[in-house]
């Protein structure tokens, strides 16, 4: 075989093998648009309102309109302005939030905000005990049921205390507002030695609650934030529809308001169960 010839036969098999790598990376990205839609939504947020919870001693959200109706030129036209504390309705508590010179809000990578699910449903015990604290016991009970919190989850702890959304007083302990009202806070959260062991024993990626605290309601030293946030974990507050996700195979996309420098944000957290 000449020279010219096995040049040729050389091109002619680049040419054939780009081809078949190419259709191979289209069937591919096919398969994968088939699957990112054969699956579930579901929204895990709250919407923000003037009914809205915050917390009892935070800056209440509020809308001011400031045009609503059709124009002079023959449009219609809305715009508003809104205000509110970071911590309040489903929200993000960044890192610094609880430990001095960890990731704000923006500082937080979006790896770190997507992840698949691990829920851990210990509503049945938190239904008669307002100030229940998830243990130890019940993260390994969980494990021993369902395999180890696998590297890179985000863990999601369902106390049932979301069924009071909308009702503050049900939800919180008390419809008062004020540094009167911390006292008389009464809702489930994730025991702080619960939160130590997790970060000594388990490489996760976040953490989310549907009430309105990592921390108890009781909690006045909310060491169950320290100890999350000291490792640079962010929590996730006043998660909803909790009840509508799997023990495991759902995957969760958390994306906050990127505030510069931000203790905290509005978050909008979805999850997809294929």
């Amino acid at each position: 075989m000449n020279l010219k010839l096995i040049k040729l036969f050389f091109v002619f098999a680049c040419i054939f093998t780009f081809a078949c790598a190419e259709q191979q990376q289209q069937i591919q990205v096919k398969n994968q648009s088939a699957d990112f839609l054969n699956g579930k939504w579901i929204d895990l947020s709250y919407d923000f309102s003037s009914d809205t919870i915050y917390w009892v001693t935070a800056k209440p959200f509020e809308r001011e309109t400031v045009a609503e109706g059709k124009t002079d030129k023959g449009y219609y036209y809305s715009a508003y302005n809104f205000s509110a504390a970071e911590h309040g309705g489903t929200h993000i508590d960044a890192p610094i939030h609880f430990a001095e010179g960890r990731k704000t809000v923006d500082e937080i990578p979006l790896e770190q905000l997507i992840a698949p699910a691990v829920k851990i449903d210990i509503s049945q015990k938190a239904s008669g005990n307002r100030d229940y604290q998830v243990s130890v016991e019940d993260l390994t009970n969980w494990e021993s049921n369902n395999g180890q919190i696998p590297d890179g989850s985000i863990v999601l702890l369902q106390t049932g205390h979301g069924k009071f959304w909308g009702d503050k007083k049900n939800y919180l302990g008390t419809d008062r507002t004020g540094q009167e009202a911390v006292a008389e806070l009464h809702f489930p959260g994730l025991a702080p030695e619960a939160a130590e062991w997790l970060v000594k024993n388990r490489k996760f990626k976040a953490i989310g609650i549907d009430t309105a605290s990592i921390d108890d309601g009781q909690s006045n030293t909310f060491g169950s934030h320290v100890a999350l946030m000291s490792e640079n974990i962010p929590a996730f507050e006043n998660v909803a529809n909790l009840d509508k996700l799997p023990v495991k195979g759902a995957n969760i996309i958390a994306l906050p308001m990127k505030i510069k420098g931000g203790s905290g944000a509005p978050l909008r957290i979805v999850a997809f169960i294929p």
